[in-house]
């Protein structure tokens, strides 16, 4: 095999970053937009001793699990891996890359992993987007995402998975911008103004947030393009600024300020009124998140008279609906401005048996464990814990420990540390599609404490 050749290939797998998997002469490649059951003609575009990366050239056979993707520029645009898979089988992939980590790093067998759990709609589900802008070779305003292995941006006027409600700002806000003259951030030379048009959509609520991230915090004639905004928009609820004077590729800067309007959206989420900012990690598919909470609720058989710790809680999205069903609730957040937000969100939902904490997990879980809590909810980044976390969680000992990752492999690394001690042992594995049309998968698992 050498770089350029064209292989014939038929693909028995998928990948974690959502690629076919094909063997040709022990050597395994990896080919994008393709799925299990194509036969294919790929030309070797990068060869590794262990591995090759392929390119589609032709299609011989196609997999019965392929459809047309919905979206025009699916073959172009970066943001989905998998529109060309039809839906039901990227739940069963995705099922599949959970059993796969758990087995393979976590060492577990005999695992039972139910269906994967998803929403009724596999687009429209995007309750935020954030789009780099650009300038076209006529310079003309551009935004969408970057094409695969680039930062060339593909335009977009509208995203199917993107909630619509917010298509007619994505196409006539680029319009505005060209209008205003404001210039665009050069991600080489480092001038320019504007980086990137964030929205965000309560999805229950309606209402809209729309936020320009710049290297300019005085930007030119804002306040009076915003009041335009807001009058034109009737669900557009504020106007935010964020200050990026960053040489990264970081999206937000540590700086949001209001130009007109409200700082934050309004969403229900599981009965409980959320306020959200511009920056504010919040789940991005919202009724798929719902159902998982819920599911862990039901799952858990709580009582009332249970003390739960909810550890990276962020504005507190799953402690408050929680401690609606339990006596105390205490959730543990690093970040000043999600502790405020947690805060504020528990007084207008007039709930007062939680605390909140700013601090690291693990120096508040030692500070704490004279609380004696019953549950532990970990919701770590996709690092997963760190291992002091998982040493404190086995000293306390709580009767079960509910972990949500939306990283299969550290969700199998760090579950085979909790359960290699012989402490606890897997109850309940429940994968869920937050993000349909990518390899994506949440995956959220109950530990009982074994006594």
């Amino acid at each position: 095999m050498q770089q350029g050749d064209l292989i014939e290939l038929e693909i028995t797998d998928l990948n974690t970053s959502g690629k076919g998997v094909g063997k040709l002469d022990g050597r395994v490649v990896f080919v994008p937009d393709t799925v299990f059951g194509d036969r294919i003609i790929a030309r070797i575009i990068h060869l590794k001793s262990q591995y090759a990366e392929g390119k589609l050239q032709k299609l011989l056979i196609p997999s019965e699990h392929r459809i047309r993707p919905r979206c025009i520029v699916a073959d172009k645009c970066g943001g989905c891996q998998w529109q060309h898979i039809d839906w039901e089988y990227q739940r069963e992939a995705k099922r599949q890359q959970v059993i796969q980590a758990l087995q393979r790093i976590g060492g577990f067998s005999n695992i039972s992993v139910a269906p994967t759990l998803h929403s009724q709609d596999d687009l429209n589900y995007r309750n935020k987007s954030t789009y780099p802008l650009g300038i076209s070779e006529v310079g003309a305003v551009q935004a969408g995402y970057y094409r695969r292995s680039s930062h060339k941006i593909v335009n977009l006027n509208q995203c199917p998975v993107q909630d619509a409600r917010l298509h007619p700002l994505l196409k006539e806000v680029k319009q505005d911008i060209q209008f205003q003259e404001w210039s665009i951030y050069n991600e080489k030379t480092h001038q320019g103004q504007l980086r990137h048009l964030s929205l965000r959509i309560g999805v229950r609520t309606g209402e809209i947030l729309l936020t320009l991230v710049t290297t300019d915090p005085e930007l030119p004639q804002i306040e009076a393009q915003a009041k335009i905004w807001l009058e034109r928009y009737p669900s557009l609820v504020g106007v935010c600024l964020n200050i990026n004077q960053t040489k990264s590729n970081v999206i937000f800067g540590k700086q949001t300020h209001t130009v007109l309007g409200k700082p934050f959206l309004r969403e229900i989420f599981a009965g409980v009124t959320l306020q959200i900012c511009s920056d504010t990690f919040f789940q991005i598919n919202t009724e798929t998140a719902e159902l998982l909470l819920n599911t862990i609720i039901s799952k858990l058989d709580l009582q009332g008279n249970e003390t739960i710790v909810d550890a990276y809680c962020g504005i507190g999205t799953f402690t408050l609906p929680l401690a609606q069903k339990v006596k105390q609730a205490i959730g543990i957040e690093s970040h000043s401005s999600s502790i405020a937000q947690a805060q504020n969100n528990a007084a207008i939902n007039s709930i007062d048996n939680v605390t909140f904490y700013e601090s690291k997990v693990a120096e508040c879980l030692q500070e704490i464990g004279k609380v004696e809590p019953d549950i532990v909810f970990l919701d770590p980044p996709r690092k997963g814990c760190a291992v002091e976390v998982l040493n404190i969680l086995l000293d306390l000992l709580p009767q079960k420990i509910v972990y949500i990752s939306c990283q299969p492999a550290t969700l199998a690394r760090d579950l085979k540390h909790l359960c290699g001690t012989g402490f606890y042992q897997l109850q309940w594995i429940q994968p869920a599609d937050f993000f349909p049309q990518t390899s994506h998968v949440e995956c959220a698992v109950i530990l009982n404490k074994i006594k």
